[in-house]
């Protein structure tokens, strides 16, 4: 990875900090995005502490906002000449009705909206430098689900689910749409990881998630998949993918509805005023 800059969202905990920490320990450039300062300024120093890699940067953006997704591709663009590696990493559930500044239901806006426009507005950036990658980390709790375009901002375990469908039909939207131009896009299930996820609800689910952490994989087992896909020579070339466990793995019916997925890119513009 020496010489190649990655970009790595939700990456002040979790997976995603794993993830950020492992790319630089290969020698990439990594800029790690997340909401909080302190956090952010704490997760730089410990990586480029540990793995002696000085070209680690913090980029503050709250990933729910269009105007604050919009403002990092700018900030991006203005410290960094290429890209070649973006993960789509940040995301949350929230298992009552929030509503993001854009008044989009928090789950959709955050979980599937953010990884589309980010993802869109450094397209030109990524095609500058292939071949180049990007992974979008979805989750098996995509089976089962369907999109409902009459209502597509459901909160909950329901909203969550929808959610990360729609990662998996973007995902192979956008390696249909790419294809031939040397950027791949696979997307992954990380397994259940022992994080704080979900911790911002209250009641009930607090109580499970920290019974089900005692029996979880960790954060570093968990970012094995997405670091795979970002750095390993064998998947150099593989594009519109589902991943578990480092392989390629079956997605659900639903995810394969090429109407679906078309539909739900052109709501996905309009709503985030994508040209």
């Amino acid at each position: 990875m020496e010489g190649k800059v990655c970009l790595v969202t939700g990456a002040t905990s979790g997976i995603g900090a794993v993830t950020a920490e492992t790319l630089a320990g290969k020698g990439a450039a990594v800029a790690i995005v997340g909401r909080s300062p302190a956090k952010g300024a704490a997760i730089v120093e410990q990586i480029k502490g540990k793995t002696g890699n000085l070209r680690v940067a913090y980029l503050l953006a709250d990933l729910s906002s269009f105007n604050e997704i919009r403002r990092l591709a700018k900030e991006f663009r203005t410290r960094y000449q290429r890209l070649d590696v973006l993960v789509n990493n940040a995301g949350g559930m929230f298992l009552k009705r929030e509503t993001t500044v854009d008044g989009i239901e928090m789950t959709f806006g955050l979980n599937h909206l953010a990884y589309f426009l980010l993802t869109n507005l450094l397209l030109d950036v990524l095609k500058a430098n292939t071949p180049s990658r990007i992974v979008n980390v979805a989750s098996m709790a995509h089976m089962g689900a369907r999109i409902d375009f009459s209502n597509l901002q459901v909160h909950g375990w329901e909203g969550y689910k929808r959610s990360k469908l729609a990662n998996i039909l973007f995902t192979y939207e956008l390696a249909r749409r790419l294809e031939g131009t040397g950027i791949t896009v696979n997307t992954l299930h990380p397994g259940l990881v022992a994080s704080n996820f979900g911790m911002n609800n209250s009641g009930l689910f607090r109580m499970i998630k920290s019974a089900l952490n005692l029996v979880s994989i960790s954060n570093e087992q968990g970012a094995q998949t997405s670091i795979y896909l970002a750095s390993a020579p064998e998947v150099e070339g593989v594009t519109g993918k589902y991943f578990i466990k480092c392989k390629p793995a079956p997605s659900s019916e639903a995810s394969h509805d090429r109407a679906a997925a078309a539909r739900l890119w052109e709501i996905s513009a309009s709503t985030t005023g994508l040209a």
